[in-house]
């Protein structure tokens, strides 16, 4: 399977996407709930909109995307999250974040007015019967751009997360992507800013502020090609790293290629135990290797000195045919 796929996958579950804004928006303070948390699908969500009781089917755009609702003074209150998963670097990943946003509140809007003439067909076709409270005409302005002056956009928010091990090097928002120094033309335009989450930029204290497994996924990352440090960081966070959920080792076998095995039935895997065999496994090709070598520097010396090839066979435990091969004779 794709690391694509699996990251989808993994980031998609509620309890996950809360730790990712759970960390960047509040700092590691628990105030999204996965249960707050509604999936947006391929399949239009209708959305509250309006003071008028309008509603906005709107349709997906990014890898992952849920909207939080929460009471709050109250009321309730709405924002949509939106998470792109990359296990490379997107060099122009202000665009494209910038796109999604733009296009996630111009489909509100689009929608709105959609409400908006339905609900005034219904309204002229029950006209009789309305009290002059529920009989408002929209103005000129309400008119034209179908958003009605109470009507209010759902706030959207998107966090890049990259899984690489390699620090990233792309632009950073619209302004990196641009050569223009002329202050005051810069005044005129307005910046996007990619939000972003990359192991190898974050100290170790931050990711501890991660409480679910991402915290081990983006450890693990962003030492994966570092064996000491990895080990110390595995021997640090023992506890954690030997109850590893399933999906949470998928994606750092997927995106390390660490070689950790595991049976697929197992809900959990201890990662620990997993990286000592792989090590060992190392070590004793390691020493494989060097015997072989010897043996063959062995092999090459006798023969020089005059030695039968099965004598020099027998000397360093090898078939005589393997040994004829080394020397490039005729087997």
């Amino acid at each position: 399977m794709k690391a694509d796929t699996i990251t989808k996958d993994y980031v998609k579950d509620a309890s996950i996407f809360a730790d990712i804004f759970n960390y960047y928006i509040y700092g590691g303070r628990q105030v999204i709930l996965p249960e707050q948390l509604a999936e947006r699908d391929s399949a239009k969500m209708a959305l509250p909109y309006g003071t008028d009781g309008a509603v906005v089917p709107v349709q997906k755009f990014r890898d992952v995307q849920k909207l939080y609702a929460a009471m709050t003074d109250g009321k309730v209150e709405y924002v949509l999250y939106g998470a792109e998963n990359q296990s490379e670097i997107h060099y122009a990943m202000a665009v494209k974040n910038n796109l999604y946003d733009a296009l996630e509140y111009a489909g509100q809007v689009e929608e709105a007015a959609k409400s908006h003439r339905k609900k005034m067909k219904r309204k002229k076709e029950q006209e009789e019967t309305l009290t002059d409270e529920n009989k408002k005409t929209p103005n000129t302005g309400e008119f034209l751009s179908g958003f009605w002056k109470e009507d209010r956009l759902i706030p959207s928010i998107t966090v890049t997360i990259f899984f690489g091990s390699e620090e990233w090097d792309g632009p950073l928002s619209l302004f990196d992507m641009m050569d223009v120094s002329d202050p005051e033309v810069l005044a005129c335009m307005d910046n996007y800013h990619v939000r972003l989450i990359a192991p190898a930029q974050m100290s170790d204290d931050e990711i501890m502020k991660f409480q679910s497994s991402l915290r081990e996924v983006m450890l693990f990352i962003k030492y994966s090609k570092d064996k000491e440090n990895l080990s110390r960081v595995l021997a640090a966070n023992e506890k954690r790293f030997r109850e590893v959920e399933r999906r949470a080792a998928d994606v750092i076998e997927a995106i390390t290629n660490s070689g950790i095995k595991y049976d697929e039935k197992d809900e959990v895997v201890n990662v620990c135990q997993a990286i000592q065999e792989i090590r060992m496994e190392e070590r004793k090709m390691g020493e494989q290797d060097g015997e072989l070598k010897k043996a063959r520097e062995t092999a090459r010396k006798l023969h020089k000195m005059g030695l039968d090839t099965e004598k020099i066979a027998q000397a360093v435990g090898y078939a005589t045919e393997t040994v004829k091969g080394w020397l490039g004779l005729e087997a």
